[in-house]
């Protein structure tokens, strides 16, 4: 009996999916597999999916597919964060670091699926109260600051031991998964996603000190606004979801394999090699 059940599909909110979706259903035709979709995403596209809610989609699904880029992917491992469902990423357009495939591969990457010929590599994220509400990233959490209001002036205390003051444009907390996103830009490490580590580090540090920090899994990590700081949005995964003023607290705590993405074969560094053209420039967009 074949593994999959029930497949949930995560859009990307422009890219045209439609030749991907028809593939996919295709496949689960021929395998009696249903299809769900979340009611925004599939309500706009004329296909067999069925609608559903976001709670519905992450019980039912026994395979999470994302189909667009990073943004897609990191979308769909917060839908099902703390579940064991199987995600598999779909490149539709650039390479991502998280997506495994392309739309051709699809039938025979199912089918593997299926008959359980696969791996999954987890993924860890970090999470934090942020305004009363509790958010979750597989990339970062960022404390930013926001143009025209003064830099980012942080504190940082891991495991309750006070460290380092940061005054910079933003201050990134972030996963392995995350190293490759806006702490990289920022000039933090490359980070293995087999690697369980909290990355802390400065944008455009304007401080004496503006090194990265490295911190195990197992320490919170606590960042204070200072009062010489500015107001400042709280990204999550790039998103604003609150904003800090001066006095205010977080404190980011890791969650290990809170999610679980489809390997077939390819590794990180093969993958990041790409993606960031090691012999020349990141690649843009």
């Amino acid at each position: 009996m074949g593994m999959v059940g029930t497949v949930g599909l995560v859009l990307h909110p422009r890219r045209d999916s439609r030749k991907a979706i028809d593939v996919i259903l295709r496949w689960a035709a021929g395998r009696g597999v249903t299809v769900l979709g979340l009611h925004e995403e599939v309500d706009r596209i004329d296909c067999t999916a069925v609608a559903v809610d976001a709670d519905t989609l992450a019980e039912k699904a026994d395979l999470m597919v994302g189909l667009g880029g990073d943004g897609t992917m990191l979308r769909t491992m917060r839908l099902v964060a703390g579940r064991p469902t199987p995600i598999l990423g779909v490149n539709l357009g650039k390479l991502g670091f998280l997506a495994e495939i392309d739309v051709d591969e699809l039938p025979a990457t199912l089918s593997a699926i299926d008959d359980h010929r696969y791996t999954t590599e987890p993924r860890m994220a970090i999470t934090s109260d942020v305004a009363g509400t509790r958010v979750t990233a597989f990339n970062d959490i960022a404390l930013v600051r926001i143009p025209g209001e003064g830099l980012a002036a942080v504190s940082v205390t891991p495991a309750g031991s006070p460290f380092v003051r940061y005054a910079a444009d933003a201050v990134i907390v972030a996963t392995s998964t995350g190293s490759t996103a806006y702490s990289f830009s920022a000039g933090g490490p490359i980070v293995s996603p087999r690697v369980e580590a909290v990355l802390v580090v400065p944008a455009a540090a304007h401080s004496a000190f503006n090194r990265a920090l490295v911190l195990p899994a197992d320490e919170e990590v606590t960042l204070d606004v200072l009062s010489s700081s500015g107001r400042l949005a709280v990204e999550v995964d790039g998103r604003v979801v609150a904003h800090l003023c001066p006095g205010d607290r977080i404190t980011v705590s890791a969650w290990p394999a809170a999610a679980n993405v489809v390997r077939l074969g390819t590794t990180f560094y093969e993958r990041a090699r790409r993606k960031l053209r090691v012999d020349g420039n990141p690649e843009s967009g």
